[in-house]
């Protein structure tokens, strides 16, 4: 691969990365079918992704005509690469096969190894006949909504396709690898005043915040709307808090610390719940929510805005449900994404349908909702929640720490890239922008290790 970063690190033209001799193996993080048996009789907690997520030389695959082969300079630890590596709720062997079921290109996923990773920044490397848009040299970000466009059920809202799939996660062939396969309409412009690992962290997590907050398909946010929101340091939480003041809203954060509250406050978030301080207990025993503590969180918010939410931003799932629809507003909305603490919600139906409220599902984003945040993150509007930067060989201990909240926003994984900073092109607009909001996440984090 050293070529490959040379020519990278030259800014080498369209020409030279298009005659790049490409390996014939590369460096991926994987798990194996051979193991989905191996945390069986464990609880989630005990399963630990140290032990499944390996580093493996793997064969570059075949490329089809409407994709493109990337030099991935970094990538990122979503909790979709920690339920891989633990193989919850299923192992992800059966969306490997489902699509492998779909056509002769769909054949190259099923594989008794899965590559894991659903962030990338990275340099085209090759394009297929069909791609129109991209060339190679082209330095990009990816997003991971792997979509056909010949469905017609693709063309309304991607994210309604019959087979619309996470890559990385339903897919084979992720990003946290030193190259990668990926659909063209999968990339994006990467930010040009952010490093490698600064770019790789935004997409899916920035992307499915913007859908539900500020995309029609969702909650649609508005000026002055009051949004509660859970895990509001967190790889979603992080960019929701920038999404509601940057667009006029008021955020309250919901948060599981001193420090991380005062990370919020610097941010510009300034009300802000620490639950654990409270000692917030929604659930009295595994089958029974406490509706007293409903209603102590609710008295809480108004007394820091004076209001109820008009939105709550729903991730946690089983553990907060419950407290969401009882805390919105008469008339409000909830908007869910992912479970991690449970699947299986229960929340009090009587505070839903007699005040009006609603539950919105989302999940993801399109093309163009993803495209739209990205460009604020390249308009320095938002900015990236990188709190610390991993190498590609330590990707099961950055999962471990995803796995068990021990970070604060996203984790980076550097795959080409040799070192931190690296990949800024634009440094003026860095410095326009201010790199103290750049790297608030990372620095807040780099004080609480000292």
């Amino acid at each position: 691969m050293q070529h490959v970063l040379e020519a990278i690190e030259a800014d080498a033209s369209s020409e030279d990365f298009a005659n790049l001799e490409l390996p014939e193996s590369y460096r991926a993080a994987l798990v194996r079918a051979d193991d989905t048996e191996m945390f069986a009789g464990k609880e989630s907690w005990e399963k630990d992704p140290r032990e499944s997520l390996r580093i493996e030389d793997v064969p570059l695959p075949e490329m089809a005509p409407d994709e493109v082969v990337i030099g991935v300079m970094a990538s990122s630890i979503n909790f979709n690469t920690v339920w891989t590596s633990i193989f919850e709720p299923l192992p992800t062997f059966g969306f490997l096969k489902r699509l492998g079921r779909e056509s002769e290109w769909g054949a190259r996923h099923d594989l008794p190894y899965h590559i894991v990773g659903s962030d990338a920044s990275a340099v085209v490397l090759r394009t297929g006949s069909a791609v129109r848009n991209w060339k190679p040299g082209d330095r990009v970000v990816v997003h991971c909504n792997h979509v056909d466009d010949q469905d017609p059920s693709a063309h309304n809202d991607s994210m309604l396709a019959s087979n619309q799939r996470i890559w990385g996660f339903e897919t084979n062939f992720g990003g946290l690898a030193d190259l990668a396969v990926v659909k063209a309409n999968q990339l994006m412009p990467k930010p040009s005043h952010l490093s490698w690992e600064e770019s790789a962290v935004n997409g899916l997590c920035a992307s499915t915040s913007y859908r539900m907050l500020v995309s029609d398909n969702a909650s649609r946010m508005k000026q002055g709307d009051n949004v509660l929101i859970w895990g509001a340091t967190g790889g979603l939480g992080g960019y929701a808090v920038q999404l509601v003041l940057n667009g006029g809203g008021v955020p309250i954060g919901v948060v599981s610390s001193p420090d991380k509250a005062e990370l919020l406050n610097s941010i510009g978030c300034e009300a802000v719940i620490d639950r654990k301080a409270e000692a917030y207990k929604f659930w009295s025993d595994e089958h029974t929510q406490d509706e007293s503590e409903w209603r102590r969180f609710g008295k809480q918010i108004r007394g820091l805005i004076g209001e109820d939410p008009d939105i709550v931003f729903e991730h946690p799932g089983r553990q907060t449900m419950g407290a969401s629809v009882f805390a919105a507003k008469r008339g409000g909305t909830v908007v869910t994404c992912a479970a991690t603490s449970g699947f299986m919600i229960e929340y009090d139906n009587r505070h839903l349908w007699m005040k009006l409220k609603r539950i919105v599902s989302s999940h993801f984003a399109n093309y163009q909702e993803a495209w739209d945040m990205n460009r604020l993150i390249d308009m320095g509007a938002i900015q990236p929640i990188l709190s610390a930067t991993y190498k590609l060989e330590e990707s099961a201990e950055a999962a471990y720490q995803v796995h068990n909240n021990l970070h604060e926003g996203k984790l980076g994984v550097l795959c080409m890239a040799p070192e931190e900073g690296q990949g800024i092109t634009d440094p003026e607009k860095r410095e326009r922008i201010g790199e103290d909001k750049i790297t608030a996440f990372a620095r807040h984090a780099a004080s609480i290790k000292a």
